[in-house]
């Protein structure tokens, strides 16, 4: 076999191959590819080119960015990329073209940047055996220039220390900026300046929060913390109160008119925001129409208006533990917008005639007016369901016979059943923890869920499938990839460790095993776990304009229609179909990816911010267990600790390797454990452990438990 050393036309063939990948935009190739674009058929000559592509991977032109794929790799001197702190105070850059690897930056090099700024770097030779190192030459945007914390005060100036335990420099502040803020307070302060050659940024107090600890300071803290206001600007509350409450004559004459047709709300009893409705009526066929009626936002809140901008700003209405942050002002969300029983509103909808087996026969979508006879709460329509008499008894248990024939044919077609349980707790009046449940969901949750489903696919179908190619009308998918296959296979073998076999050779194949693991371990002291591994190991949904199928439902096409009045995507999804209706023709498809790109990072950022309020709540609570005694599941390993979840209220705090003394314990990063050296006992994920409450910190949300031998 003829080898790279052997090839004596090694560095004139490289060059050639340099050449094919520049003609070809660099777009990965693999040497049998590359080898018919230099038009070499024979065996020998083919495998110098697999050779050349593959040998010596640190100092050749070539970078594998696939299983057997390569592209050329860009030496670049200035690379642009996003701060990743260490708690040592330097930086990792991850580079924002996916094949660069990341490179470090150590602290003196970082130039006043921060956690999560989009920086340039200017690169350089490896040192002391690291891939890449750099400095900081250039800051492009700041990740964020408000942090919540406490201030410092002495005679002549403050400091602020930032929650944030990646802002690891204190924020000075002259005592003309306290803006009132006294010493210990909780405060969300912004940097003003940064002098040149300073250690400490300048800052100035924005907001006074209040007294550390409380519950209104702390939730408040959370929020500002992860960028969302805690008012709503002027303008916007006056935009907002100048809307009519009543629906005029002109408009309601443009609209299909459900008012005659029996429709209600099934929502949270302490819901005060009701996005949709459902109309059930018989047709004279035999078949059934409803009506999936969802509040008219875009009909108020116009493009470029003030209250347009704030909702697209926020991206999304933020639920943390005690309160909920909306999208928009209360007089639009809960008022003018909300679906109240027993006033006229204006929705847009989709309607479905359905044979008794569930099959959409016709489908209309538009405007409408309705007139909701009954508000429901979840556990008002589960009673009907589990009693079958109530108000509206016979629709509500016919919708419910429909929804569970659409819910078994989703899954028949590869939907994965992911069901975790919701974590709630009860509060005193002053907004303290006094006990933790989990919440159930139960037919009347999946009855509404089904059909919002039915109405979002419904709607993404009837606008994907028109045009093709360059024709396909731009529109918002909410998109789902297929899983990374190393991720499934590690979550594969672990779910192995508790006997659960997962096949895993295609995608239908994978969801239907999955589906059954969620139901073999529905209600075990694993399901919290393995749910919440598996929903990691799957790709994340985003809202994009580029992909319009989503694997975990097992849909082709999907969007989000059902929830304008908390979620902007679907504001901007109910804008494009209107668009479209009325024949509109294309529209910039870039614009709306932009636009999608922030709504995707706001939801997430909004997700962020209440699992910090979840953890905050569950510290508070195991507060007051300091000494207690729980039976716990392993929920997690790191090479510092374990994660413990307690079974019986779902509280997750860390049992510390230097708190076990029996021995001298190490991670096993391949087999989820921790174990010990001289004597290998073994402490793995998934294993039942009993656990004392040690320490709780409610500042860092940190909960620390002591292992039970």
């Amino acid at each position: 076999m003829t080898t790279k050393k052997e090839n004596p036309y090694q560095e004139v063939l490289t060059q050639l191959i340099i050449d094919i990948f520049e003609k070809s935009n660099n777009k990965p190739l693999n040497y049998k590819q590359v080898a018919s674009k230099l038009n070499v058929h024979d065996s020998d000559s083919k495998i110098a080119i697999a050779n050349i592509l593959t040998d010596h991977p640190k100092n050749s032109p070539f970078l594998e960015v696939e299983k057997g794929k390569f592209k050329l790799r860009q030496l670049k001197v200035y690379v642009i990329g996003k701060v990743d702190m260490t708690a040592e105070g330097s930086a990792y850059i991850i580079p924002q073209d996916e094949f660069e690897n990341d490179i470090f930056v150590a602290p003196r090099k970082l130039r006043q940047a921060l956690h999560g700024d989009i920086v340039k770097v200017h690169t350089f030779e490896k040192s002391r055996g690291r891939k890449k190192e750099g400095e900081v030459v250039e800051i492009i945007q700041r990740a964020k220039t408000d942090f919540t914390g406490i201030i410092n005060l002495s005679q002549n100036f403050a400091f602020f220390i930032a929650d944030d335990r990646k802002m690891l420099h204190d924020i000075f502040i002259p005592l003309d900026n306290l803006e009132g803020a006294k010493d210990g307070e909780k405060v969300v302060v912004s940097i003003i300046e940064w002098p040149q050659g300073a250690k400490n940024p300048i800052g100035k107090v924005k907001t006074i929060l209040g007294k550390k600890g409380e519950n209104n300071t702390e939730m408040n803290a959370i929020l500002a913390d992860y960028g969302f206001p805690l008012k709503f600007p002027k303008k916007v509350e006056e935009e907002a109160n100048a809307l009519p409450e009543t629906c005029s004559k002109e408009e309601i004459a443009k609209r299909r008119d459900f008012r005659a047709i029996t429709t209600f709300t099934i929502d949270p009893a302490d819901a005060k925001d009701f996005d949709d409705a459902i109309s059930f009526q018989q047709l004279e066929n035999g078949n059934y129409e409803i009506g999936v009626h969802i509040a008219d936002v875009s009909h108020y809140v116009i493009p470029e208006t003030e209250l347009d901008k704030e909702a697209y700003e926020r991206g999304t209405s933020v639920y943390l533990v005690d309160r909920v942050i909306p999208m928009l002002p209360e007089r639009l969300s809960n008022g003018v917008c909300s679906l109240r029983p027993h006033e006229d509103k204006l929705c847009f909808s989709a309607v479905f005639e359905l044979d008794e087996k569930a099959n959409v026969v016709e489908q209309w979508f538009g405007r409408t007016i309705i007139h909701s006879d009954r508000r429901f709460s979840y556990e008002e329509a589960q009673d009907v369901i589990e009693t079958k008499i109530g108000d509206f008894a016979s629709e509500i248990l016919k919708l419910n016979e429909l929804a569970y024939i659409l819910r078994e044919r989703k899954f028949k077609n590869g939907a994965i059943a992911f069901e975790s349980e919701e974590v709630k707790f009860t509060l005193d009046e002053n907004g303290k923890p006094t006990g933790v449940y989990t919440k159930v969901r139960k037919d009347a949750h999946k009855l509404i869920e089904d059909f919002m489903l039915l109405a979002n696919r419904k709607v993404a179908e009837y606008i994907g499938k028109q045009g093709k190619g360059k024709n396909k009308l731009p529109f918002v998918y909410r998109f789902h990839d297929v899983p990374n296959p190393e991720t499934l296979t590690t979550f594969s073998q672990f779910a192995a460790r508790f006997g659960h076999k997962l096949t895993i050779k295609s995608d239908k194949e994978t969801a239907k095993s999955l589906n059954a693991l969620m139901t073999k371990i529905e209600g075990s002291k694993e399901q919290n776990m393995l749910t919440s591994l598996a929903i990691r190991s799957m790709a994340k949904a985003i809202y994009t304009t580029k992909g319009t199928s989503h694997y975990g439902l097992s849909f082709d096409y999907y969007t989000h229609f059902t929830s304008p009045i908390r979620r902007y995507p679907d504001v901007m999804v109910h804008r494009l179909l209107a668009y479209y209706l009325s024949g509109g023709d294309k529209i910039n498809a870039d614009h709306y990816e932009k636009m999608c790109e922030h709504t995707s990072q706001m939801e997430k950022k909004a997700a962020e911010a209440e699992r910090a309020s979840i953890k905050y709540k569950q510290a508070e609570f195991l507060q007051e267990q300091i000494g207690t005694e729980y039976k716990g599941i392993i929920s997690g390993v790191t090479e510092w600790g374990m994660y413990v979840e307690i079974e019986t209220n779902k509280c997750e705090g860390m049992v510390r390797l230097r708190d076990i003394n029996d021995d001298f314990y190490v991670l096993d990063e391949k087999n989820f454990a921790i174990i010990g050296q001289r004597k290998k006992k073994k402490y793995q994920l998934g294993d039942e452990v009993q656990i004392k409450v040690k320490k709780v910190d409610l500042d860092k949300r940190q909960i620390d438990f002591t292992l039970i031998s």
